[in-house]
């Protein structure tokens, strides 16, 4: 464990995070700050293309990523980012995820401009394949597959069974076998049926859990409405003076309040990890344009909204009971806050991260398949939802901590080779975005083809 945790210090330190946040601003410029059209995006959205060609709409295409995206980190990370850096990091999360709009924005762009169709007619896509079609660089794209399509089991799966099971025997006492049962059978009867099914699970999974968590978020937010003024200005005072100890929070710099914002913001929403651009590759879309800015809207929600929501949550609550929350880290520190609201907490902390979790699991489900079958071949497929399901019940019963780290590791490799497709590339980004967004036609077809690709 402190070989594999120095060795994260390593992935995960200031290089990773100046050129994640250095690619999100770089790209914000490449496209003329693309995040302006977020609200057109949520338009786009709710509106099916249903002419294109793709396995799933724009929207469950959305809402795979966005499930795969909104997990334990949306609340558990805000709160070890305010345990470790201040208040103020809620506003570098929060930060982040502004920036991080237009690397997610660019990396769908490159999904469906570089996508294949495999021989059993589904869509193919993701960093693997910009980096293969659009920068000839296929040992780059293998490299992204095997990172990826190991660390899916661990950050993806394993680790998230074992968050729902720890949650529901904490505070149900059910054991963690007969719960990981369930989540197994649950977990196989979805991915079984592939993306479309996934999607379809997604599309009403998604809704409600965002939902049911910001509402719940709301209510706690008006229950400490004394304190949301102080907790908005502590946490803008903090991003750029530091705190010192006091108000129930540990003192904190200047630099560790950005250094852990940024951290948790790029770990939460996954934007230049390249990720959810394989999702995003399955979308009926007639031009990359269109499902880009779809995909873009992801960002908004999972950072812009619910890890801001978390964050005024948690500050607001340890200002409403410094004595009880002050010194308190991680998951403790979640916890205890959702906790100093009878009833309404506990429930909205208990269901937000049993489904945050699950949906993490189906959605990350889809990503290690699409990397494996670039890897090997569409025979890979089944092989892989069996494994993919006794992993669930392993990751449910047994503890991860090792896995944990090693995945975190893979995952923040994941983002080299990613990072390297979406700079190499910005030019195509950039003239797609003129062609498409700019010069006024959206509603135009692409062009580009899609070759099939037997990978059998």
């Amino acid at each position: 464990m402190d070989i594999i945790s120095s060795i994260q210090g390593v992935v995960w330190g200031p290089v990773m995070l100046v050129l994640l946040f250095g690619t999100h601003v770089f790209l914000t410029i490449r496209t003329k700050v693309i995040q302006r059209y977020v609200f057109k995006g949520i338009k786009l959205s709710i509106t099916p293309d249903k002419e294109a060609e793709g396995d799933v709409s724009g929207f469950g295409a959305l809402a795979t990523a966005l499930a795969a995206t909104i997990g334990t980190g949306n609340i558990v990370g805000v709160a070890t980012a305010i345990a470790s850096g201040g208040p103020g990091a809620v506003f570098w999360v929060w930060l982040t995820g502004l920036f991080g709009i237009a690397s997610k924005y660019g990396e769908a762009v490159l999904a469906i401009k570089y996508r294949v169709k495999g021989s059993d007619g589904a869509m193919n896509g993701g960093p693997m394949y910009a980096l293969e079609r659009g920068l000839k660089q296929k040992w780059l794209g293998i490299l992204f597959a095997l990172f990826a399509g190991f660390a899916c089991f661990g950050i993806g799966n394993g680790t998230q069974g074992n968050s729902i099971t720890g949650m529901v025997q904490a505070n149900f006492g059910i054991s963690p076998y007969i719960t990981g049962i369930v989540l197994t059978i649950g977990t196989g009867a979805v991915i079984l049926g592939g993306v479309k099914s996934i999607a379809k699970v997604c599309e009403k999974l998604v809704p409600f859990m965002a939902g049911f968590y910001i509402i719940g978020c709301i209510v706690i937010l008006i229950l400490n409405r004394s304190y949301l003024g102080e907790a908005f200005t502590t946490i803008i005072k903090s991003a750029f003076t530091g705190n010192a100890m006091g108000g129930g929070f540990i003192g904190a710099t200047v630099m560790m309040a950005i250094r852990f914002g940024i951290a948790r913001g790029l770990f939460t929403n996954e934007s230049g990890l390249g990720s959810a651009p394989i999702a995003d590759a399955a979308a009926m879309t007639r031009n990359p344009v269109r499902q880009g800015l779809i995909a873009m809207t992801g960002v908004f929600w999972d950072t812009i909204i619910v890890c801001a929501l978390t964050g005024l949550v948690l500050v607001s609550s340890i200002l409403r009971n410094p004595g009880e929350l002050g010194g308190l880290t991680g998951g403790d520190l979640s916890s205890a806050a959702f906790a100093t609201i009878p009833v309404i907490g506990p429930a909205v902390l208990t269901i937000g991260l049993i489904t945050f979790a699950w949906s993490t699991i189906l959605g990350w489900s889809y990503y290690g398949e699409r990397c494996w079958v670039y890897l090997v071949g569409e025979k890979a497929i089944m092989p892989f939802r069996v494994a993919w399901t006794i992993v669930v019940f392993i990751g449910s019963v047994v503890s991860l901590d090792l896995v944990w780290g090693i995945a975190d590791i893979l995952n923040a490799l994941m983002a080299f080779p990613n990072l390297v497709a979406l700079l190499g590339l910005s030019g195509v980004i950039a003239a797609e975005t003129k062609k498409y967004l700019f010069d006024d036609n959206m509603d135009a077809w692409s062009d580009d083809e899609v070759p099939l690709v037997d990978r059998h």
